[in-house]
């Protein structure tokens, strides 16, 4: 501002140096909060007060006044599309406007997109080793960075492939389905079967209420008789807890069996109630592991079932889901595929949310033209060099409808067009020309902002999550596997 360079026209670049847990890719997410940050980016009087108690006293009083009016009304900002497939140096996001605006929007935007990008990344690598058809529930609220990184890890989970999230309050800020299973501390409240109250549950089609406690006691001696497990093992208190839960919620009745012992107690406790409950016209929804050997406990568990379907000609119980958590990680679902298991649900908290196998995306802004310039910075460490000059960006397909390259070209450069034979040079690479010829050219950048406002119409969350998944089928199997990949050109 003082040497008279504040409004001079400037561009700078998101981009990240290097893909993310050893992959090929990444998710681009947080767009649109960097967006909605744009859009209220001002200095109120509060602010600018502030400013002036801790700036150095020989600030010019005309610099302050100069921030009051400040905004984002001359920004434009270009961008891939938020859950779009990202790689290692290709800019997913431009900024151009005035130098010093564009210079003070660093921190805000990489704040928004580091570790958005980064859990979208970690939620679709989880679940693409889970496949389609098992359900994914983010229940990281507990370890999580705080409340902000709390709603942060929900949020951007489900965009990178979460079904729901155990965080009631993202649920209603956000929209995303909400689920949970009872907890341990609930099963361990009880101790005897006199501590239900109210015990009498209605039968679901009318009638008078049937003492579901009792009816639970004598569904417990069948189904030990059947599984072979003395009744007087299965803990009374569990009992209990279950009959509770159920006369409470008997449409959405599930059990926790891991509380005491799954075999001996919570498994036979949690099949009774369920069989007492079917006796009354309701079905129960689910169960949960917490402990031991998921895979192996599952597959026991589902035999089970299916021999309660059978014996006591029930036909859905054969079926009912079997939700697992504790610590679930990469590992852990390898694991599952591995050696095979009945898993319907997988909660994931820890090593989801707090992303241990990579902290940080490590996004990078730099500055790549002032007043029509390019702008290079050197460095003896060549990963930190920046590519001068604003750029369109094309990914190109190949016949098979899978990327198989990122093209940077300068704005003032023709566009490519499929069929055409490009000479091209690969990053890493740069002593050597590559003939490439593309079935399908698309640029990928939009403009989202301009004039101080989102020009662009936003997709709402289940959207985005939707556009995520099909960018991730898009990729080769070569580029979407998550060992040892194969590198993505750019």
């Amino acid at each position: 501002w003082r040497a008279g360079r504040h409004r001079a026209p400037a561009a700078a670049e998101v981009f990240f140096r290097r893909p993310p847990f050893r992959g090929s890719f990444a998710l681009g997410a947080g767009l649109a909060e960097g967006l909605r940050g744009l859009r209220a980016f001002r200095f109120s009087a509060a602010d600018v007060a502030y400013l002036r108690s801790v700036l150095p006293s020989t600030t010019d009083d005309a610099f302050f006044d100069y921030l009051a009016t400040l905004d984002a009304s001359e920004v434009t900002v270009t961008a891939i599309p938020e859950g779009s497939v990202v790689f290692a140096r290709v800019p997913f996001l431009q900024v151009k406007g005035p130098l010093l605006v564009v210079q003070l929007l660093e921190t805000t935007l990489l704040c928004l997109v580091n570790y958005a990008s980064l859990v979208a990344t970690n939620a679709a690598r989880f679940r693409l080793l889970a496949g389609p058809d098992v359900k994914l529930m983010e229940m990281g609220l507990r370890r999580a960075q705080g409340p902000d990184g709390a709603l942060s890890a929900s949020k951007y989970s489900y965009i990178g492939g979460f079904d729901c999230t155990s965080n009631i309050l993202a649920g209603k800020l956000y929209g995303i389905p909400v689920r949970g299973t009872i907890a341990h501390s609930f099963v361990m409240s009880f101790r005897s079967l006199e501590e239900v109250q109210p015990r009498e549950l209605p039968p679901r089609a009318g009638g008078d209420p049937v003492d579901l406690a009792a009816l639970a006691v004598s569904w417990l001696q069948r189904v030990c008789d059947l599984l072979q497990t003395p009744a007087g093992n299965t803990n009374q208190g569990e009992l209990a807890a279950f009959v509770s839960y159920a006369v409470t919620f008997p449409c959405d009745f599930q059990g926790l069996l891991d509380t005491y012992c799954v075999r001996r107690s919570g498994l036979p406790n949690f099949c009774a109630v369920a069989l007492a409950l079917h006796q009354l016209g309701y079905q129960a929804i689910g169960v949960r592991l917490d402990s031991g050997d998921l895979a192996q406990q599952s597959k026991e568990i589902r035999r089970a079932f299916q021999a309660c379907g059978a014996h006591f000609q029930v036909p859905w119980f054969g079926t009912i889901p079997i939700a697992v958590s504790n610590d679930i990680s990469e590992q852990s679902l390898e694991e599952f595929r591995r050696e095979g298991s009945e898993i319907d649900m997988i909660g994931i908290g820890t090593n989801l949310v707090t992303c241990p196998l990579q902290p940080s995306l490590g996004c990078v802004y730099k500055l790549v033209e002032v007043n029509g310039s390019p702008c290079l910075k050197l460095t003896e460490d060549e990963e930190k060099m920046t590519i001068p000059g604003m750029k369109t960006i094309y990914r190109l397909y190949d016949a098979a409808g899978h990327p198989f390259m990122d093209l940077m070209a300068l704005e003032e450069e023709p566009s490519p067009s499929a069929g055409q034979e490009l000479g091209i040079r690969v990053l890493g690479r740069l002593g050597e020309t590559t003939k490439v010829i593309p079935s399908t050219v698309e640029p990928l950048h939009r403009i989202y902002f301009r004039n101080g406002q989102v020009c662009e119409p936003l997709p709402s969350l289940p959207e985005v999550r939707t556009h995520a998944q099909v960018s991730l089928n898009l990729l080769s199997p070569a580029h979407r596997r998550l060992h040892e990949p194969q590198h993505y050109p750019v």
